[in-house]
C-alpha cells in the first residue's frame, strides 16, 4: 500500500541536498518549486541519478543544470509546436480540397471510403464534440441557417474546428482506393499512401507532448514512422535505424522534410542549432541527434 505523505517545499529541497544534488543559494530553489512540481522536474535530473532505486545523484550534479534542461525543453516545445502548425493547416487543406471534389463535402461521414467502420465513428465522435464545443460564429450561423440538415457542417466548415490527432486519423484510415490519398501523399512528397499516415501519427502525438506541455527531451516516444528508401526532395544520408526511432531526432526529420515542401524558405535548422547552442549542457545525444545532423542536405534546405 502507497503510504508517502506530502513534503513541503523545504523537506524536498532537504531531500535533494541529502541525495547528493548541489544546491546554491542562488539557484532559487524555493521559488522554482512552488511553480514547477518536483516529480515534473523529476524527469530533467533523472539521468543525473547514479543510484536509481535510492535515488542517488552523481557526483557533480547541480540543480541549475536541472533547470537548463528544464527551460531548454520547454523552448523546444514551442519550436516544435510551430513547426507543426504549418503541417496541420497544410493536411487540412489537402484533406478538404481533394476529397470534398473527389466526392462530395460530407465525405468524412461517408462509411464507404473508409477502411474502418468503428474507428471512423470514434474519429467522427471527436468532431462532434469540437463542433459543439465551438465559438466560430460560421459555425453558429451554419446550425442556425441549416437546423434541418442533419449531417455535419460541409468539411470546409466542420474540419476547421478538427484536431490534428482525428485529421491524421481520417487520412489514414481511408481506403487504398481513394484517389486523393495517394495525391495528397505525392504533394507532400511522400510518394504515396504506403509511408505519410505513420508519419502524421507520429508528429501528432508529440503535438500532443507539446499541448500539454510534456517533456520532449530524454523521452523514448511511441511510433515508428515508415521511411522511404529513395524520397523525391533533400532527405538525410545517416538514415536513423529502427532502434534509434525512440528518439527525437527521426521525427524532426520527418518534420523537416514537409516543413520543406510546405514553407520552402523556413529556418528550423537555424532555430534548432540556436536552441542547442544556448544551452551547452544538453547532450545532443539525448534527442538522438546524429553528429554534424547540420550538414545533412535535408537540413541544409
Amino acid at each position: 500500500m502507497y503510504n508517502k505523505e506530502a513534503f513541503t517545499i523545504q523537506q524536498q529541497i532537504d531531500r535533494l541536498k541529502d541525495r547528493g544534488l548541489s544546491i546554491s543559494d542562488s539557484d532559487d530553489v524555493s521559488h522554482y518549486l512552488s511553480h514547477i512540481s518536483y516529480y515534473r522536474l523529476a524527469g530533467y535530473w533523472w539521468p543525473m541519478q547514479q543510484d536509481k532505486i535510492n535515488h542517488i545523484f552523481k557526483s557533480g550534479s547541480k540543480f541549475n543544470d536541472v533547470v537548463a534542461l528544464y527551460n531548454f525543453d520547454r523552448e523546444l516545445r514551442l519550436l516544435l509546436f510551430d513547426v507543426i502548425e504549418k503541417i496541420e493547416i497544410s493536411l487540412r487543406t489537402k484533406l478538404i480540397y481533394h476529397l470534398s471534389h473527389e466526392f462530395d463535402p460530407w465525405w468524412f461521414q461517408n462509411f464507404t471510403i473508409f477502411q474502418s467502420a468503428p474507428d471512423l465513428v470514434k474519429t467522427l465522435s471527436a468532431i462532434e464534440g469540437e463542433i459543439e464545443r465551438s465559438k466560430d460564429v460560421f459555425i453558429k450561423e451554419h446550425k442556425k441557417k441549416h437546423k434541418d440538415d442533419g449531417r455535419f457542417p460541409p468539411a470546409w466548415k466542420s474540419l476547421e474546428q478538427t484536431s490534428f490527432g482525428a485529421l491524421s486519423k481520417l487520412y489514414g484510415n481511408l481506403k487504398n482506393t481513394v484517389a486523393a490519398k495517394d495525391i495528397i501523399a505525392q504533394e507532400f512528397g511522400t510518394v504515396n499512401h504506403t509511408y505519410l499516415p505513420s508519419w502524421l501519427q507520429t508528429i501528432a502525438q508529440i503535438r500532443n507532448y507539446c499541448a500539454h506541455h510534456s517533456r520532449l527531451w530524454n523521452r523514448n516516444l511511441p511510433g515508428s514512422p515508415k521511411l522511404l528508401s529513395n524520397p523525391p526532395h533533400a532527405w538525410v544520408k545517416d538514415i536513423p535505424r529502427s532502434n534509434e526511432f525512440q528518439f527525437l531526432y527521426v521525427h524532426l526529420c520527418c518534420m523537416k522534410y514537409l516543413l520543406n515542401v510546405i514553407q520552402p524558405e523556413n529556418h528550423f535548422a537555424e532555430q534548432l542549432s540556436n536552441l542547442l547552442a544556448k544551452y551547452p549542457n544538453v547532450d545532443p545525444k539525448a534527442l538522438g541527434l546524429k553528429e554534424n545532423w547540420q550538414d545533412e542536405s535535408l537540413w541544409k534546405k
